[in-house]
């Protein structure tokens, strides 16, 4: 890949991460809002449990991998969609790691390390994204396992 290419990449992975986190912060209440509406539900988090947690994460990483998929459709990576499919995985990976760690530790949950680990799970997810695209191509079927994978996951 050229320079401007990976340029334009980490630049949208970045911007993706702040896509991410917005989007995310709203399904926070968007089930709320909406009057406990049953579709709403399937994509925001509906109580307060740490897997009704990880939808805020999946669901908007998945969104922009779609819409950074067009973007970049003429770019031709080779690794993108296995990048980005490892990526989401990594989110909510991250945010259950971070969150059972510091309970176990603190005792109970505080609002400022849920916050955190949200931010740091998106931005280490984007960035192993972006690594991930810098590789020699992956063979094809990881391309098409990782949409499966993705599928089974939303």
């Amino acid at each position: 890949m050229g320079e401007n290419l990976i340029k334009k990449i980490l630049k949208l992975e970045i911007l993706g991460a702040f896509f991410i986190i917005f989007l995310g912060s709203l399904l926070h209440f968007t089930y709320e809002w909406s009057g406990r509406f049953w579709l709403v539900g399937i994509f925001s988090a509906v109580n307060e449990s740490t897997w009704e947690h990880l939808k805020l994460a999946v669901f908007p990483a998945t969104l922009w991998f779609l819409f950074e998929r067009r973007w970049l459709k003429k770019e031709k990576i080779p690794n993108f969609v296995f990048a980005k499919v490892k990526g989401i995985f990594l989110m909510p990976a991250v945010i259950v790691a971070i969150f059972y760690s510091y309970t176990a530790i603190l005792g109970r949950n505080y609002l400022f390390f849920d916050i955190s680990s949200f931010v740091i799970a998106v931005f280490a997810g984007q960035m192993l994204s972006f690594w991930i695209m810098s590789w020699p191509p992956v063979k094809k079927i990881y391309q098409q396992i990782g949409i499966v994978f993705l599928v089974l996951l939303c």
